[in-house]
Parts: C-alpha cells; structure tokens; sequence
C-alpha cells in the first residue's frame, strides 16, 4: 500500500523560515489538492518531496524508507515523481523519443523492445501516439504537459506531484488532462495537484491540504476546508480573484 509520510519538515532560507513544521501523510491513492497563497512554501514542501532541496530538520518517508536526503534521481527511482510548472521536455528530440529518456534511469536502455513497447502503451493511453514523431518543441501547452506526465508514468511511480499542470492549457484539453488524472489515479497512483485554479482543484481532489506561510493551516475534504474559517481569513483573502473563483465552486 501507498505510504508517504511527511513529519516536522522545517526549511528556511537565510532569516526567512519558510516552512515551520509541516505534517501530513498519504495512504493510498488518495487525489489530493494543495493550496495556498503565493508565497505559502508550496514549490519550496515540492522541491523537498523530489529532493531538490534539503529540508533544516524533518523526515519525509515513501513506502517506510526515508527519501529526504535523497537526490532526485534517487526519489524518482523509490517511487516519487513531479512535474514542473513550466514543462521541461527534450524540445529537439521527438515525443516518443521524450519517453525513451525514463528508461535510462532504470537500467532498461539495453531492451529498446521492452521501452518502446512500454512508451507505445504510454502514448496510446493519453491518446497522443499519433504525435510520437513529432517534436516536443512543435506541441501546444497541453500536449507538453500530456507529455511530461507521459515520462512519469514512464517510471511507473507511486506518487505523483503536479505542479500547476492546467498552467497555460487551452480550456477544451484541461477537460482531457482532468481525465487523464482520474484514469491514472484509478490505477492505483497518489496524486497531489498544486495549483491556482479552483474549479480544476474542486472538480478533482477530494481532499484538500492548505499551506499559509509555513504551516498546514487545514487538512480534509474540499467541502469543509473551503468552510474552515481559518482557510477563509488567510487564503481567500488574500486574492479577491481567487475568492471568487472558489465561491463559484461551491
């Protein structure tokens, strides 16, 4: 069973203390929505997850083996893998191409029938096989976000980080990205959704962690986080866009 366990994670930069001690933990393939103001330490708790940065003190744990002072390639081998709020795909080589760079990191590079067999099941289930000679340069905002989350499943995690992955995205296919999160959670796979747009969060998570400067302010189900007066007072206030954004949600 799925088990990410994050305890005490404290982490500052200079004189500015950026998280203060944020728990939570994930059983399951649990749909997961973080939020929070700008400046909430979201990107800084993500960095922490996928080992780009190292937190002051704290654990964090996958699967009952600790990932913290791992580097990135070490979580995206345990079973952690994020994406990136501005894609980074290999812009001169060809989506198929983009899949066979996982394979790599696992040793597979030798078996070329194995990896492709697996980035043809890959693109045929986000239904963008008819792009695979494509560049990735030639894609739209959408199809790069298709394409990066193609490279995760690449590496068959078990937790799944989004960072903002509707940033960008034309309106039509963030309908075909929400179901291709439910098709891949479905499957058995944690996914944690960061971002600013509250109707994808509300249409997707069913839980809901709230970050406010540092600390995890609420923790529970979208309908009664979006309640919590706590939540009210220092994320919607703080953007009176975003305010109503999340009261049309309701």
């Amino acid at each position: 069973m799925i088990n990410l366990k994050v305890n005490n994670l404290r982490k500052h930069f200079g004189g500015l203390q950026v998280l203060k001690g944020v728990n939570f933990e994930i059983n399951g393939p649990e749909l997961i929505g973080l939020i929070g103001p700008n400046g909430a330490g979201k990107t800084t708790l993500t960095n922490i997850l996928d080992g780009a940065i190292k937190p002051n003190s704290g654990t964090v744990y996958l699967n009952g083996e600790r990932i913290d002072q791992y580097k990135p390639y070490q979580v995206a081998l345990t079973g952690l893998g994020r994406t990136f709020q501005v894609t980074r795909s290999f812009r001169r080589m060809t989506v198929l191409e983009n899949l066979y760079v996982p394979a790599l990191a696992v040793g597979e590079e030798q078996n070329r029938a194995v990896v492709h067999n697996k980035a043809m099941e890959v693109l045929e289930f986000l239904t963008i096989d008819h792009l695979r000679n494509d560049f990735a340069q030639a894609l739209s905002g959408g199809q790069q976000k298709l394409l990066e989350l193609g490279r995760l499943l690449m590496l068959d995690p078990d937790v799944i980080v989004l960072d903002e992955p509707f940033a960008g995205v034309h309106p039509k296919l963030m309908e075909v990205i929400y179901e291709y999160i439910r098709r891949v959670n479905n499957d058995g796979k944690a996914i944690v959704i960061i971002s600013h747009q509250m109707d994808a969060i509300f249409n997707l998570a069913k839980r809901l962690l709230v970050l406010n400067y540092g600390d995890m302010i609420a923790d529970g189900p979208p309908d009664e986080v979006k309640n919590d007066p706590a939540v009210i007072e220092a994320y919607l206030g703080v953007d009176e866009d975003e305010k109503e954004e999340m009261a049309g949600a309701q």
